[in-house]
């Protein structure tokens, strides 16, 4: 008895199945992909090729027409300014103390605000409302408000025989003038970012420390202020980021004065750009731009690995 074996022939379309099958799921993998193209590409676009067009131009002599190449003279001319010393530690001061006044305020008006206090829809939209106005329009109109002679600001206090600051004029309180402009203007946002981080806290806590007998206090310290880590982190990265690129509100405000007394570090660069000297402020704009990122990125690994640690 004979054995006949007899080898199966796979169908003929089965082989271009399989391979078709293969590529719909190679295609599918990188599907997702091919949504991270538009950003990519504006990322490039508008952000890797200016900055390295700006590294390369603060080695350069240029105009408009025509640019040499000089290598680092434009940083040495930059780091022998006068008005850098000053600048830089104007920078610092005004960065910090910003950033500190606007988590402290934020972190105050976001407990009053997300507790049953009458008007609360109402007084929300005023605190966030000095966001949405131009901070130029903020520095011109701060500036009518408090001019010492003609200002009412100073109009009323000099009514009541308080003495009348030269808010803007006087070079021991223009710098702190101007942060407190910029803390009345920027705390909203602070305040917003608070609210979203306490709002998200489970009631249950609350709850649970209030029949356990807990005060305000305690509940404060030991729920809402460790809970609200992450929206402080926040709060602390933007308006620490602000305060050192600070530009507009200053200019319109002061323009650096009087004297040298309000200078940051980008008004002296804007100094340098009216002047002419346009490989020199771009210099100044690469000092800036590692300034920052060399302050910003220990702060924002320290916070986030606080976070962790929740």
């Amino acid at each position: 008895m004979t054995a006949t074996l007899t080898t199966a022939n796979p169908p003929a379309g089965s082989t271009e199945s399989t391979v078709g099958r293969r590529a719909t799921r190679k295609l599918r993998s990188f599907y997702p992909a091919w949504f991270l193209i538009p950003a990519i590409a504006l990322y490039v676009v508008f952000f890797a090729v200016p900055t390295f067009a700006g590294f390369y131009f603060s080695l350069t002599r240029w105009t408009l027409f025509d640019q040499t190449f000089i290598g680092f003279d434009n940083f040495v001319r930059f780091f022998h300014d006068p008005q850098l010393s000053s600048g830089f530690l104007h920078t610092f001061e005004y960065g910090f103390v910003t950033s500190a006044a606007k988590v402290v305020l934020g972190l105050a008006l976001a407990l009053l605000l997300t507790s049953p206090v009458l008007g609360r829809g109402y007084l929300r939209a005023v605190v966030f409302f000095p966001v949405l106005v131009s901070t130029i329009g903020v520095g011109i109109t701060f500036k009518a408000l408090l001019d010492p002679f003609h200002g009412i600001v100073n109009g009323a206090l000099g009514a009541v025989g308080l003495p009348t600051p030269g808010w803007f004029t006087d070079p021991n309180l223009a710098l702190w003038s101007i942060a407190a402009v910029d803390v009345w203007k920027g705390v909203g946002i602070a305040t917003l970012i608070f609210i979203a981080g306490i709002v998200a806290i489970p009631q249950e806590y609350f709850e649970a420390a209030r029949m356990d007998g807990a005060n305000s206090w305690s509940i404060f310290r030991n729920i809402t202020l460790p809970l609200s880590r992450p929206a402080m982190g926040t709060v602390i990265v933007l308006s620490l980021i602000g305060g050192l690129r600070s530009f507009d509100l200053i200019w319109a405000t002061t323009g650096g004065g009087p004297g040298f007394t309000s200078d940051v570090i980008a008004s002296v660069i804007y100094k340098q750009y009216q002047a002419g000297f346009y490989g020199l402020s771009t210099a100044g704009n690469v000092v800036l731009f590692i300034v920052v990122t060399a302050i910003m990125v220990p702060v924002s690994w320290l916070l986030n690995r606080k976070e962790a640690d929740l």
